[in-house]
């Protein structure tokens, strides 16, 4: 037996579930890897809730340095 892992468009869904459902030997598994874990949603909190306004830099900053450092290589 193989498997095989799929991404489609979310408006294709039904059609291809609709298209497998009569074979019984096709086997559908379906993950939800979207969910973040307890543990770590707690420490994002604690962070933010340390952090300092002098800590966080602006969007445009950290673009630029991205940038120079993408060019670098």
């Amino acid at each position: 037996m193989r498997q095989l892992t799929l991404t489609i468009p979310d408006d294709f869904y039904a059609k291809l579930m609709t298209f497998l459902a009569p074979n019984p030997e096709i086997i559908v598994e379906e993950k939800n890897d979207d969910s973040v874990p307890l543990w770590q949603q707690e420490m994002v909190l604690e962070r933010i809730k340390n952090s300092k306004t002098e800590d966080y830099r602006s969007w445009e900053e950290v673009k630029k340095e991205m940038d120079k450092k993408s060019y670098k290589r």
